[in-house]
């Protein structure tokens, strides 16, 4: 396994709408696992390929307390979405150090392949679903800082920018 860069807001590729995989094989497997190290070592509970400059339909999520519970979600899309909402506190590890509330569907289901090619439905809720929500928002080009106000969203790329001329 490799850790792979992870893209920083508000870098243009994370604006890149990612492509469906057409074939789950040993290449996308050892992507997987590429992203959960990734992911874990970043570490966050939430990684799509795209934040990591490969523009396709794949997502990474653990939620568990102990790191042992990875989900895998190729192609994913949400067949059901409930009509009652939440807010939650959303980070990135695209917009490092960021944090603000969003409001999702408290609840949805989503049919996805997995790290074998075969189709599943889940339904989640809570922490789940805000993850799926915000890891597929990724997959379209979108980062969460997208939903807030202009001035939130100009006082974030100032930010950003600042610490990636800092870290240069």
């Amino acid at each position: 396994m490799a850790l792979l860069p992870i893209l920083h807001y508000p870098d243009p590729r994370l604006k890149k709408v990612a492509k469906p995989v057409a074939v789950v094989d040993e290449r996308v497997r050892k992507l997987v696992l590429d992203m959960a190290e990734t992911m874990y070592e970043a570490p966050g509970v939430g990684l799509a390929a795209t934040q990591v400059d490969v523009h396709e339909q794949i997502i990474v999520i653990d939620i568990s307390e102990t790191h042992d519970d990875l989900r895998v979600f190729i192609n994913p899309k949400i067949v059901e979405a409930s009509p009652e909402t939440k807010l939650a506190e959303e980070g990135c590890l695209s917009v490092p150090g960021i944090y603000d509330y969003l409001e999702r569907p408290q609840r949805i289901r989503v049919q996805a392949l997995d790290v074998n090619g075969a189709t599943f439905e889940c339904e989640a809720d809570g922490l789940l679903a805000v993850c799926i929500q915000h890891e597929m928002d990724h997959l379209t080009g979108r980062v969460f800082v997208d939903y807030l106000s202009q001035l939130k969203q100009s006082r974030i790329k100032s930010k950003m920018r600042k610490l990636e001329r800092e870290s240069a």
